[in-house]
C-alpha cells in the first residue's frame, strides 16, 4: 500500500496529478451536530410521509418534559418498572453470577432505575463496577457526583461514548462478565426490524456468558394505551410539539405551532403506538439552516415516534433471533411490563 493511502490529509504531485486523502477527522471537523439535524431533518421532511427522528426529541426541555410524562398518572410504563426494580432487585442479584462483572447502563440518564440494582448487588456483596454510557458530557459528570455521594464504595466508571464503542473499550481493558441493562421500554421505539439490529450489534459486542436485562411494555387494553399517549394535561402533546420548537430555536425553522395538532394512536397491526403532528391547514414552512420550504397538506401528518407494545411469546423469539436465551421474565404487579433477564449465547462457529 502507497504512503499516500495511508496517511491522512495528505497531498503528493505525480506527473501533475494531485492526490489528496481525506480522514475521517477532516469531516467531522466540518459536520457537526448541528449540520447532521437539518440534514435528518430536510431527508425526513423530503420523504412522501414525512417524518421526525425520534431522538431529536429529547433536548434538555424535551427530557424535561418526558420526566414530568413519568409522572402522570395516565403513564404507567415507569410506575410499573420501578414496581419491577422495588420488589425484584434482589431476584436480579441472585440471577448475576458470583464473579466480577461490570453493570452497564446504556443511555443512564440520572441512573434511578439502576440505583435499585446497584443497591441490591452491594447488599449482596457482588464484585462489580457501575458503567453508565452516554454521549452526555454533563449529564455524566452529574450522575457521576450523585452515585458517589449515594454509594460511597460504589466502584463507577463513566464512558462518553456511543453504547457499542463503549462495550468494546470496557472489554479490551477489563477481563470481566458484562451485565448490560437497557431499562425502560426503549427497545419498544425501534421497529421489528431495527431491534433485531440493534440487539444483534449488542450481541457481537458482548461475550458469551454476559447478561442482559432488557425492559418491554407488553400488549393490553387497547384504551389504556391510547390514554397514556394523550394525557389529560397535555404534557405529551407538549412533548411532542418540543421537536418543532426545536427545529425553530436551533435551525431557523419558521413553524407555527398551533397550525398542528398532535395525535397518539394505536395501530392493532403492528402493535404499536404511534405519535402523530398534524397539519391541520395548507401550509408552507421555511427551515433556514436548510434553506428551503416544506409544503404540508391539511390534514397532513409527520411522524414523531413509535412504541412497540409486545407479547411474551415476541419477546422470547426476539431473543432467539438476536443469539439470546431469556433466563427469566419478572413482571410488575399488574402483569403490564416486564424486565427480562437474558443471557449471551455464542459458539466457536457464530462468534
Amino acid at each position: 500500500m502507497s504512503k499516500t493511502e495511508t496517511e491522512p490529509h495528505t497531498e503528493s504531485t505525480m506527473s501533475q496529478q494531485t492526490i489528496k486523502v481525506v480522514s475521517a477527522a477532516d469531516f467531522a471537523r466540518n459536520f457537526g451536530a448541528r449540520e447532521a439535524f437539518a440534514l435528518d431533518i430536510l431527508v425526513g421532511l423530503s420523504e412522501q410521509r414525512k417524518r421526525i427522528p425520534s431522538q431529536y426529541m429529547y433536548d434538555a426541555e424535551g427530557s424535561r418534559l418526558f420526566d414530568k410524562i413519568t409522572q402522570l398518572d395516565e403513564y404507567y410504563p415507569t410506575k410499573c418498572e420501578l414496581d419491577i426494580l422495588e420488589r425484584c432487585a434482589g431476584r436480579f442479584a441472585e440471577l448475576a453470577d458470583n464473579q466480577p462483572f461490570n453493570l452497564v447502563e446504556f443511555g443512564a440518564g440520572s441512573a434511578l432505575k439502576a440505583s435499585y440494582l446497584i443497591e441490591a448487588f452491594l447488599k449482596h456483596n457482588l464484585d462489580f463496577q457501575y458503567v453508565p454510557i452516554d454521549i452526555s458530557h454533563s449529564a455524566l459528570e452529574k450522575l457521576a457526583d450523585d452515585m458517589t455521594r449515594r454509594f460511597p464504595d460504589l466502584e463507577l466508571t463513566a464512558l462518553i461514548s456511543e453504547y457499542f464503542t463503549g462495550i468494546k473499550w470496557l472489554n479490551n481493558r477489563y477481563r470481566r462478565k458484562n451485565i448490560a441493562i437497557f431499562l425502560g421500554s426503549s427497545i419498544g421505539n425501534f421497529s421489528h426490524a431495527e431491534a433485531r439490529v440493534f440487539l444483534r450489534s449488542m450481541w457481537n459486542c458482548l461475550n458469551n456468558g454476559d447478561n442482559l436485562i432488557i425492559g418491554f411494555d407488553l400488549k393490553k387494553d387497547i384504551e389504556l394505551l391510547v390514554k397514556a399517549y394523550n394525557d389529560s394535561e397535555g404534557v405529551t402533546a407538549a412533548f411532542n410539539f418540543n421537536v418543532l420548537e426545536r427545529i425553530n430555536r436551533e435551525l431557523g425553522g419558521e413553524f407555527d405551532i398551533s397550525k398542528f395538532r398532535h395525535i397518539g394512536t394505536y395501530d392493532v397491526f403492528s402493535g404499536a403506538m404511534e405519535s402523530y403532528l398534524v397539519s391541520l391547514e395548507a401550509q408552507d414552512v421555511f427551515i433556514d439552516a436548510i434553506g428551503r420550504s416544506f409544503k404540508f397538506g391539511p390534514w397532513e401528518p409527520i411522524h414523531i415516534e413509535y412504541s412497540y407494545k409486545y407479547l411474551e411469546s415476541d419477546i422470547e423469539t426476539l431473543a432467539a433471533e438476536t443469539g439470546f436465551e431469556v433466563i427469566e421474565h419478572i413482571y410488575d404487579s399488574n402483569r403490564w411490563f416486564i424486565d427480562s433477564f437474558w443471557r449471551v449465547k455464542k459458539t466457536d462457529s457464530n462468534g
